[in-house]
């Protein structure tokens, strides 16, 4: 149980400062106030883990152990619903309606879009 426990804090770690890296963007890229490094963030880790779920689907390459690390802890510590949800608060603060609607449409539809498109690429392979 330690073990899977440190493997789930590994990948969160290097996937929290993926994160933080890539949320930098917000501070050079301005689309009606949406954070665009965050929106990146949720639809790469979406791709990602929907990769990830189709290959385990298909290959005993990813035990467990690799399953726990990417998934639940990189993936986990990757993408930012929290943030998400909080940026969408502060946005409906500012009375910007109609980015808080923008901003949430986009990340579910191509979230949705990025996970799907993960799962049926891993099937490619």
């Amino acid at each position: 149980m330690i073990k899977h426990f440190l493997l789930i804090g590994m990948g969160g770690f290097i996937g929290s400062i993926a994160r933080y890296m890539l949320s930098k963007l917000n501070l050079y890229i301005d689309f009606m106030s949406i954070p665009i490094g965050t929106l990146l963030v949720n639809v790469l880790g979406s791709f990602i883990i929907g990769f990830l779920t189709g290959y385990a689907d298909k290959s005993p390459l990813l035990t467990l152990e690799w399953r726990l690390f990417l998934m639940v802890g990189l993936c986990g510590g990757f993408t930012t619903f929290s943030s998400f949800t909080n940026e969408n608060l502060t946005l409906l603060h500012n009375g910007q309606y109609a980015s808080v609607f923008i901003y949430t449409g986009l990340s579910v539809f191509f979230g949705f879009i990025a996970v799907y498109l993960g799962f049926i690429t891993s099937n490619a392979l």
